[in-house]
């Protein structure tokens, strides 16, 4: 595409529309109000069956060229994309942010991807739309719409005209037989004088005799997978060592009933022994608990995007687990789905889904990553990790203790909640906590500490043997500081500013980057200048500091 014949169309245009929001935006623009725009924008594309968006920087509503200075410099233009993806859902950003000139006027065009099938695009937990030109909520009946589209398109109840029960593996039905009667204890006997097509009709594996994609999913035989082509049903389990370099793999075809045990199998949960504080004996757990490589294996099969013709991988580290399946995360949001502990109302292949749950391979009735979520708190271990794009969802988990004194808080305080650990788990992985988050755990006084850089409280730290560490990130009174610069110059009879530094830096608390410390010594020498304590016998860019 030549963007400078797109911004030419666009400037053609009758006036703005849903799908184009021209801006001065001068020399700067409100990131909040910038991120509607985002989710608007994505939105609108969908329901009006475009590719993109755009949003133009550098134009006013006259549709003329006036120029703009929005983040001139291009890495802060581009670390627009990564703010973007962290307030949004599936963590979806721009295609591309293009930087053109147009009669010496500089323009930015912001290319923004249509929200994905079935899944409305929000910022910061809202959805947007617009009435023409104006920016508004998404209203309800324009959000089920979006929704709408992945059931009305459900790739996994399509019917496979040729294919016949001869396609299906023998043992992967009396499996699936199996699993019904232990789903659906009072229906046993009657399964037991079901033939096999009206037991694949009764588990929902069939639509009038006829088998479909998911039939062949979880019961075909191998050799039936040119039946679903372009989809390339594979599950590819890879071994890797310490350093990252692979030393086994294998590859699982259909049927997925059987395929999910072989993986299951291949899989080295070994046994993790740690000595819980004020024991003698050794804790010992498997890595990982049956159930979560179960339930995260089967997500991979029930949500992923067979379109995309993709493989779902499996790679097992030392230390971790990690699952990966194509398509973004149906219901969008994961801390969502652990907190409202609930049926999720849409999923991408609903037949499929159905399937799989009369087959006791997922449960939709809600709550499997919820307990994904519960597995791991009760081993201590961290939370999983979900990384989410819109053409990708990548699970981890780690089958450790991150750090044994966290650890015996979260066995110490057994009445935390889940939001609370789920908070106290970033902390620990020194991410950022959202504004709700700091507020639940500073309520509590679990942490202490400046943003972004918190840190377990006192009193926790006394409790969980964390004191050496509390007190690194914990500032001395700011007395301290003023008495010791003032007792080294009366010590050496002056001091330069990297004297100073060289005084103070470590003296400082370890969650300040090098930048606060400097800004820090700063104010503290500004301080005891202006109180006529000492004074700068030396310049402004070399001052030497003398009692006064």
């Amino acid at each position: 595409m030549d963007i400078n014949t797109k911004l030419q169309t666009l400037l053609e245009l009758s006036a703005e529309n849903e799908v184009v929001e021209f801006k001065e935006a001068k020399n700067s623009y409100d990131f909040t109000k910038l991120g509607k725009y985002f989710s608007a924008l994505s939105n609108e594309a969908n329901l009006k069956h475009q590719k993109s968006a755009w949003l133009v920087f550098g134009v006013n509503d006259k549709q003329v060229v006036v120029g703009s200075q929005f983040r001139s410099v291009r890495k802060d233009l581009d670390h627009l994309k990564e703010e973007i993806a962290n307030k949004t859902t599936n963590r979806i950003t721009f295609i591309d942010i293009h930087e053109m000139e147009d009669a010496g006027q500089r323009v930015v065009l912001f290319e923004i991807p249509a929200a994905p099938k079935g899944i409305p695009l929000a910022f910061d937990g809202h959805y947007y739309g617009r009435d023409g030109e104006a920016l508004s909520p998404l209203n309800l009946e324009e959000i089920e719409r979006i929704r709408r589209q992945a059931v009305l398109d459900d790739w996994s109840a399509a019917l496979v005209t040729k294919a016949t029960l001869d396609d299906l593996d023998p043992d992967a039905i009396l499996l699936a037989r199996k699993n019904f009667k232990n789903k659906f204890p009072d229906k046993a006997d009657e399964v037991d004088v079901w033939n096999d097509a009206t037991f694949l009709n009764k588990a929902k594996l069939t639509i009038k005799g006829k088998l479909t994609r998911t039939a062949l999913l979880l019961l075909g035989k191998d050799e039936s997978e040119h039946f679903l082509l372009p989809a390339d049903p594979k599950i590819r389990w890879l071994l890797k060592d310490s350093n990252g370099n692979d030393r086994d793999y294998a590859l699982f075809g259909i049927p997925w009933l059987l395929a999910v045990d072989k993986v299951f199998n291949k899989i080295r949960n070994i046994k993790y022994r740690y000595l819980q504080k004020g024991t003698l004996f050794p804790e010992e757990v498997d890595q990982y608990a049956p159930y979560a490589i179960r339930e995260a294996l089967n997500n991979c099969i029930a949500h992923q995007d067979y379109t995309l013709a993709g493989r779902i991988n499996v790679v097992e580290h030392d230390e971790s687990l990690t699952f990966t399946n194509l398509g973004s995360f149906a219901p969008g949001d994961v801390e969502r789905v652990v907190r409202e502990n609930a049926p999720e109302e849409y999923y991408r292949n609903p037949f499929l889904a159905t399937a799989m749950f009369n087959l006791k391979m997922v449960d939709t009735a809600g709550g499997g990553i919820r307990k994904l979520f519960l597995l791991q708190k009760q081993r201590f271990f961290p939370m999983p990790d979900y990384e989410l794009t819109n053409t990708r969802v990548v699970l981890t988990l780690t089958g450790k203790v991150l750090d044994l004194d966290y650890a015996n808080l979260l066995a110490q305080h057994g009445d935390l909640s889940l939001d609370e650990i789920i908070a106290l788990d970033k902390v620990q992985k020194k991410r950022p906590l959202s504004i709700t988050e700091e507020k639940l755990l500073k309520n509590k006084r679990l942490i202490e500490g400046r943003k972004p850089n918190f840190f377990l409280a006192k009193s926790i730290a006394q409790t969980t043997g964390q004191k050496a560490f509390y007190s690194n990130n914990t500032a001395f009174d700011k007395q301290y500081y003023l008495d010791l610069i003032c007792k080294a110059i009366n010590e050496h009879g002056s001091m330069t500013r990297k004297d100073m530094d060289e005084l103070l830096w470590n003296k400082l608390p370890d969650w300040m980057s090098d930048a606060q410390r400097k800004t820090k010594v700063g104010n503290l020498l500004s301080q005891l200048r202006k109180s006529g304590k000492i004074v700068n016998h030396g310049s402004y860019g070399k001052p030497l500091w003398l009692l006064s």
